[in-house]
């Protein structure tokens, strides 16, 4: 089968299942676009699979791609409510990807200037966390370390790694799982805003923690 009809074929499954969800003339939801884009994978997948009618196959790996998708969806969904609820201070940001919850935390709250040691001002947010971490075992954590740009580059990727380490051995000690858990640096890689304002700087600063579902 050449590949513009494999095209044709799983993007008409999409566009049909994408006009199941636009009724309202609302933006789709998450779990919605979830569901089209594991239409989409499924659907590419099924296809290139050897043997059987290649058009069924399609049909077959779209419909199973739309329900982990929205499934998928819906969990993240679920996850984020929940953190919402759990986490009562207003300074920790919780957002929400097609394929994870972040939660973001600045160093100021997180660390005394210059240090990696976990401070007692976030504490109770992290106990908050962990135990959100706890109630959805299903996932996997990335613990990321940021700084901003000032002073030496190897310095700021260590400080940051070191951070994130800290975060992590925090959560682990609060009960969660440390097998479910990574902890990494990336130093003044990977900025949210300009280094060249004190405010950028300081949102730059920061730690995240990238909660996602488990993968098979």
């Amino acid at each position: 089968m050449g590949m513009s009809r494999i095209t044709a074929a799983v993007m008409a499954g999409a566009l049909g299942l994408s006009g199941c969800v636009e009724t309202t003339g609302a933006p789709p939801s998450k779990e919605q676009q979830g569901a089209v884009a594991g239409a989409i994978i499924g659907g590419f997948y099924g296809l290139t699979r050897k043997g059987g009618n290649s058009l069924l196959k399609g049909a077959v790996g779209a419909t199973i791609g739309a329900a982990v998708g929205g499934a998928i969806g819906h969990y993240l969904d679920s996850m984020e409510r929940d953190l919402r609820q759990r986490v009562t201070d207003d300074r920790v940001q919780i957002s929400r990807s097609a394929d994870a919850v972040t939660v973001t935390m600045p160093n100021a709250l997180l660390f005394p200037t210059g240090s990696a040691e976990v401070g007692p001002e976030m504490r109770q947010a992290l106990a908050q966390i962990a135990d959100h971490l706890m109630a959805y075992p299903d996932t996997t954590v990335d613990v990321i370390g940021h700084t901003d740009n000032v002073g030496d580059a190897a310095y700021n990727m260590e400080l940051s790694r070191r951070r994130a380490e800290n975060v992590a051995l925090e959560l682990a000690r609060l009960g969660v799982d440390p097998d479910r858990i990574r902890a990494y640096g990336r130093g003044e890689d990977d900025p949210v805003a300009s280094n060249l304002t004190e405010e950028g700087r300081a949102r730059n600063r920061r730690v995240e923690i990238i909660i996602r579902p488990r993968q098979g």
